[in-house]
């Protein structure tokens, strides 16, 4: 006999959708996942080229490695280590693994400027070390701001365990989607009329998905604006060495050195070394706060999600290598900045272009609105489709990161070998050829009845959204993740 779960049996979160799975950006996950593109197995599968992942140097890792073997303890070298650090189980974590993080840090930023090991809290990975600030931070029905567009992963790992509510702070694709002072208070003002009470400002800088970065003047600005506000800052700064030309990065740590009136107790950073060293899978995600509560709330909590102590172990070893340390990082920089000129001169050729402030990150934030039969959410939505079942790209679209402007999309370029990168590039030239060439005859839908379908609009924004108050009060924007 079979029986039906009652979802009354279960949580609110066990039977909500609250992870955002069922999004255009899991979509094209998964029409990745059902059809993989392989150079001789599947030359016709779909590339992936919305992962935002680093493997251009991969080759410096594994040098890194067969040179050290002693930094891993399931090695013949590294055995003598093996029970202690096996029965380590300390959630302040390995005291070398805090030291070397926090000096990796400062040599990503330039030595500009230095970071305390003793409020290193590590987590598993950015995600846990949001939903961590998160829990730190603000109390169920709260709110952050938030820069749109912005990273839809968000979505899930500030709100769906912690209750807390996110609210968009508009740019506009006119000012290259700067963030400005005008629309934080905009914003703050909104959820006031809301009767909803914001606790801090969600920034990421390099940004995701628009790979640009914020200057110096920007920054000291959101600064004074938090500290007027008495409300918190939280810097996701997990792009940090992925800046590839010029202007360098500034961090957050930077401006609080300067002349600058701010409450310290109210800034925090979010890093991790999935994107800057491309180790995703190895789930070293950082807490760095200046307020002492924070970093002891923080570490109580990390129990849940803790960096295994073998991990650590070989982290803190490779990081303590000054030399490799500087190589990595120079020889990174000049691999993305190449990767980055390849791939925008093929778009060019393909009359695509894309936002030119972009510096940093993984990625591209390509410009298709000219493709798009109009102006609107649906006809990009359509157009997504194609490009996923037609051309075989798993590129996200620009309303999954709660882009207001119809036809942005983000591309992921460092994921992938230069094969299959000028495969896409191919890809890309023969559909807008093919476009153009149709605007020239009778039109023809480019609609698709496949199995991916729009979702109906979640209300991403919460009460927010719906508010009378609202700027953007009928948005039919979607929910996702990175």
């Amino acid at each position: 006999m079979v029986f039906k779960l009652n979802s009354q049996l279960l949580s609110r979160i066990a039977s909500g959708n609250g992870h955002g799975e069922e999004s255009p950006y899991f979509d094209g996950w998964k029409a990745y996942e059902t059809d993989p593109h392989h150079p001789t197995e599947n030359p016709n599968g779909v590339i992936q080229m919305g992962l935002a992942e680093n493997q251009l140097c991969f080759d410096l890792i594994q040098d890194w490695l067969k040179k050290n073997p002693k930094a891993s303890i399931c090695t013949p070298e590294g055995l003598n280590e093996f029970r202690e650090i096996a029965i380590f189980q300390d959630y302040h974590g390995l005291p070398e693994f805090r030291n070397a993080v926090a000096n990796f840090m400062g040599k990503v930023r330039g030595n500009r400027v230095t970071y305390d090991p003793d409020r290193i809290v590590m987590s598993g990975g950015a995600t846990g070390a949001h939903e961590t600030i998160a829990f730190c931070l603000a109390d169920p029905g709260e709110a952050f701001l938030v820069p749109t567009p912005y990273y839809p992963g968000f979505d899930r790992d500030l709100r769906w365990r912690t209750g807390v509510k996110l609210i968009p702070v508009d740019s506009d694709s006119s000012n290259n989607f700067k963030v400005t002072i005008e629309a934080l208070e905009n914003a703050y003002e909104m959820a006031q009329l809301d009767n909803i009470k914001v606790k801090g400002l969600l920034i990421t800088n390099p940004s995701n998905p628009l790979g640009t970065i914020l200057d110096r003047e920007t920054l000291r600005s959101i600064v004074r604006f938090i500290n007027e506000k008495n409300i918190h800052l939280v810097c996701d700064e997990i792009y940090a060495a992925t800046v590839f030309s010029q202007p360098d990065f500034i961090s957050v740590a930077e401006i609080l050195q300067e002349d600058i009136e701010c409450n310290l107790d109210l800034v925090h950073v979010v890093y991790s070394l999935s994107k800057d060293m491309g180790f995703p899978g190895l789930r070293v995600g950082i807490i760095y706060s200046y307020n002492d509560a924070v970093v002891s709330c923080a570490r109580k909590m990390s129990s849940f999600g803790l960096v295994s102590t073998q991990t650590q172990y070989l982290v803190a070893s490779m990081l303590s290598d000054d030399e490799f340390v500087e190589k990595f990082i120079t020889e990174s920089k000049r691999r993305l900045a190449a990767r980055y000129r390849v791939f925008t001169h093929g778009l060019d050729q393909a009359g695509i272009k894309c936002l030119k402030t972009s510096n940093a990150g993984l990625f591209l934030w390509m410009d298709l609105s000219g493709l798009l039969k109009e102006q609107t959410v649906e006809a990009e939505m359509e157009l997504w489709r194609v490009i996923i079942h037609e051309v075989k790209l798993n590129v996200s679209p620009g309303c999954s990161f709660h882009c207001l402007k119809p036809g942005w999309f983000r591309v992921c370029f460092a994921n992938m070998d230069d094969q299959t990168m000028h495969v896409a590039l191919s890809r890309i030239k023969t559909f807008v050829n093919k476009e153009a060439d149709t605007k020239k005859k009778p039109k023809k839908s480019l609609r698709w009845q496949g199995s991916l379908k729009l979702l109906n609009p979640p209300r991403i924004y919460d009460d927010f959204i719906n508010s009378p108050h609202s700027p953007i009060p009928h948005s039919p924007l979607v929910r996702a993740r990175n």
